[in-house]
């Protein structure tokens, strides 16, 4: 068997010195083979990403190694990463071992190019110049699948989107042809079908090149697509490794079954909760939302952002409506028009008509009567830890809603805190904390608990489980789907995970480029898409299954802009097709 490429023996790391210390990974071993993935798998607080940047010693402030070896074997060499100088370790760093880390655009510096960030690397690491340095890397763009390498080299990052930004962070990885990449989550900011193209991406450039890949990751879809190997960690320790295969198909530890039985997968019986009803909470029609163009100096001005463009919305009391597409498709706008967030182009019309009977055009609305809306409709946002004030303990933040809009006395609005907690599953002794003291799942819940304090009739989930490790999203919806059923809500969930929509909503809506594409009842979208691009999400959605692999070939019809789609899907500019029912409550847009 030939020699691994790399070798960790025994990694240790602690955060305070002496009888203090507290460690935090312990005693970890693994070994990666030439041209192999490793997968280091986990919840938040496992240890895996410390693991990662200790082999590259850009631990944070106050962590320290304190044993443990990590053997880099290449060239003819060994060396142990652990025991170099950070003079040494610099030397080390991009040339031999680099690492693409998980948000590209808090790792890229907003005032260089790409080209210039890029560029640096290899003018540290070799002995090219000029030119040289300029052709190294327009050849690595065009390997990484830049559409246009020339123009991403003198681009900034906020010009990219979050896929080309991952792949310039992947660009700078690669560019000086290392024997090992680390990379540190690094699908969590990308949409599905963009994912699924970095994933090939990784994969074609490991083929080409031999490199070995260390996957930090929580995602078993992505494990199953990716990894050779895999080692799960649990609060530092190393609790089962072995071929991906046997570890996902046969795991002999507990808490390896509970991170697979807590994977999002779509489930196999997907029929409606109830009959449609024509009793609708809220209709919306010709709903838009254009955005002016920026000035760009010299009096010239960028061309105005269609971000929604004439959406139609019907959802019924009790209903779970789930509106899916990436990132820019309009999503989360039409959920800031329902509430009048934003306010939508004029022709609007958003009617919602409460369990009062009385309807009212929400598009409308101003000053108490905006508020009084407000009682009945709340949102849960998608980052707990932002959406709550760090400021106030959870009884105030809890209890906010319910003094703005003159609800009880004080003590029974302290009395309502402590029953809200208790309903979400956590302990009115905590009322007094504030949000840091709680887990990212458990600040979720209490994001719920606020929504729920004015006792709405519909809350609209902005990607409410994108942020949670999997087995905490799994509680999550399980929760959502208790407080529905308990309290008759009507849910307008917002999200790109398709296996977190099969499981809750009743109808989908898929968008992109701001229109809808697609809509239907859940078993319908699910087991039958017609339109391309809801095909393409459909084959993009990593599952826990390796003998599932991630359909390239549907992801690549799809995908791409609506004038690529074929007929009689695909359009130009605005001539959009109009949505057709190709089958009861089930609408395409496609030519007629």
């Amino acid at each position: 068997m030939p020699q691994p490429l790399l070798t960790v023996e025994g990694l240790t790391i602690a955060f305070g010195a002496g009888r203090s210390a507290v460690r935090v990974v312990d005693d970890v071993s693994f070994a990666v083979r030439r041209g192999e993935t490793l997968a280091l798998v986990g919840e938040s607080g496992s240890g895996k990403t410390l693991t990662g940047k200790a082999l590259l010693g850009i631990l944070p402030k106050g962590a320290a190694i304190i044993a443990g070896r990590a053997i880099l074997t290449d060239d003819g060499r060994e060396t142990d990463l652990l025991a170099l100088d950070p003079a040494a370790l610099r030397k080390v760093r991009g040339k031999r071992v680099s690492m693409i880390f998980q948000e590209p655009m808090s790792s890229l510096s907003s005032l260089h190019t790409i080209g210039n960030q890029v560029g640096e690397a290899v003018r540290l690491h070799t002995d090219l110049r000029g030119a040289a340095v300029k052709a190294r890397c327009l050849e690595t763009f065009a390997a990484v699948g830049f559409p246009d390498p020339e123009r991403a080299f003198g681009a900034y990052p906020f010009e990219l989107s979050g896929g080309l930004r991952q792949r310039a962070m992947i660009a700078m990885a690669m560019v000086c042809r290392p024997a090992l990449m680390i990379a540190d989550e690094p699908m969590t900011a990308l949409d599905v079908t963009t994912q699924a193209t970095v994933l090939d991406l990784i994969k074609t450039l490991q083929r080409e090149t031999g490199m070995s890949v260390v996957m930090v990751t929580h995602d078993l879809g992505v494990v199953a697509n990716m990894a050779d190997s895999v080692v799960v960690l649990r609060k530092g320790k190393v609790v089962e490794s072995g071929p991906a295969r046997a570890v996902l198909k046969t795991p002999g530890h507990g808490y390896t079954k509970k991170l697979i039985n807590a994977a999002p997968e779509i489930p196999e019986n997907l029929e409606p909760r109830c009959a449609p009803s024509e009793d609708f909470i809220l209709r919306a029609r010709h709903l838009s939302k254009t955005y002016p163009g920026k000035a760009q100096g010299l009096g010239r001005v960028s061309p105005p952002v269609k971000a929604v463009q004439d959406v139609r919305i019907d959802l019924r009391r009790g209903e779970t409506l789930a509106i899916v597409g990436e990132s820019g498709s309009g999503k989360s706008t039409v959920a800031k028009l329902m509430l009048q967030a934003e306010r939508p182009d004029p022709g609007a019309s958003v009617l919602f008509r409460g369990a009062d009977g009385v309807e009212v055009d929400v598009a409308a609305l101003r000053g108490d009567e905006l508020r009084h809306f407000r009682r009945k409709v709340q949102i849960v946002f998608q980052d707990p830890f932002s959406s709550l004030s760090p400021r106030m303990c959870v009884r105030d933040i809890l209890t906010e809603p319910l003094r703005v809009h003159g609800v009880g006395t004080g003590r029974e609005q302290r009395d309502r805190a402590a029953d809200l907690m208790e309903r979400v599953g956590l302990s009115a002794d905590h009322l007094q904390r504030f949000p840091h003291a709680f887990s990212g799942g458990q600040r979720q819940r209490i994001s719920i608990a606020r929504a729920l304090a004015l006792g709405p009739e519909l809350i609209v989930c902005d990607e409410p489980t994108s942020a949670l490790d999997v087995s905490v999203q799994a509680q999550v919806l399980a929760l959502f789907k208790e407080i529905r059923d308990e309290f008759g809500l009507s849910y307008l969930f917002i999200s790109h995970d398709l296996a977190v929509v099969a499981d809750l909503a009743d109808r989908v809506a898929v968008m992109r480029r701001g229109r809808v594409i697609e809509e239907g009842p859940v078993k319908a979208l699910f087991t039958n898409p017609v339109h391309p691009y809801t095909q393409a999400l459909m084959a993009a959605s990593p599952e826990p299954d390796m003998d599932r692999p991630l359909d390239l070939a549907a992801v690549a019809r799809g995908a791409g802009e609506p004038d690529s789609w074929p007929e009689p899907f695909g359009y130009r500019d605005d001539a959009a097709p109009d949505l057709i029912e190709v089958n009861a409550g089930h609408y395409v847009r496609r030519a007629a």
